[in-house]
């Protein structure tokens, strides 16, 4: 992906994404009461957590740092959340739902970075998983909650990883990169969607106590 469409759509995507986990971060700062102040902290550091990581790997420049209009927005976002938060029935039903929008913008655009790097596929995997997943990490490690991604079973890495493996796999197959863009995003949010709907889950390790007379380990 070269030229101007390119970098629009990648300016594009990283907006979106900044905004939606913007309003993810300030609902996670309402549910720890926080200030106003750190709302904004809060709501900045899930917006951009992922992609300043991508960018660091990927030895671009930060694009925050590029364009410092993106963490006006992340403020906005955090400003409205702070005085409207108390209006909703279920905040954390709210974060939820919230933060699955924001995934299925974020993969994409982690993937279309990495696309526009020149990376080989297995980058692409991995910056869409950073870029989706590390600022949603952030935000609930600092909140002192029990991050999505790490909840028993919950599909969540496992949606940003078959987001972007669809994007590569759509662009192997000749398809151009915004349906492949497109592919990803509606693979994220519909396994996210559904393990939140629907409780969609992935097996997970259950230990089994030794059997009688085997040696522990």
């Amino acid at each position: 992906m070269t030229g101007f469409p390119a970098l629009t759509l990648l300016t594009g995507l990283d907006y979106a994404s900044v905004l939606v986990f913007a309003l993810t971060g300030a609902l996670a700062a309402s549910r720890s009461q926080l200030d106003v102040v750190g709302f904004i902290f809060i709501a900045c550091l899930t917006a951009v957590g992922g992609g300043t990581l991508r960018d660091a790997i990927l030895n671009r420049e930060v694009f925050w740092v590029a364009d410092p209009v993106v963490l006006a927005v992340a403020t906005l976002a955090a400003v409205l959340v702070f005085f409207t938060a108390h209006r909703l029935e279920s905040r954390y039903r709210a974060l939820l739902w919230f933060d699955a929008f924001a995934l299925a913008v974020a993969v994409p655009a982690g993937v279309a970075v990495a696309l526009a790097e020149g990376k080989g596929w297995p980058v692409v995997l991995v910056m869409g998983m950073i870029t989706g997943c590390m600022g949603g990490l952030m935000r609930d490690v600092v909140c002192n909650e029990v991050p999505l991604v790490l909840k028993q079973g919950e599909l969540y890495v496992t949606c940003a990883f078959a987001g972007a493996l669809g994007a590569v796999g759509a662009g192997h197959a000749g398809l151009e990169t915004g349906v492949a863009l497109l592919i990803c995003a509606a693979l994220v949010f519909t396994l996210r969607a559904g393990s939140i709907a629907f409780g969609w889950r992935l097996p997970v390790y259950k230990s089994q106590p030794p059997s009688s007379g085997a040696p522990k380990r």
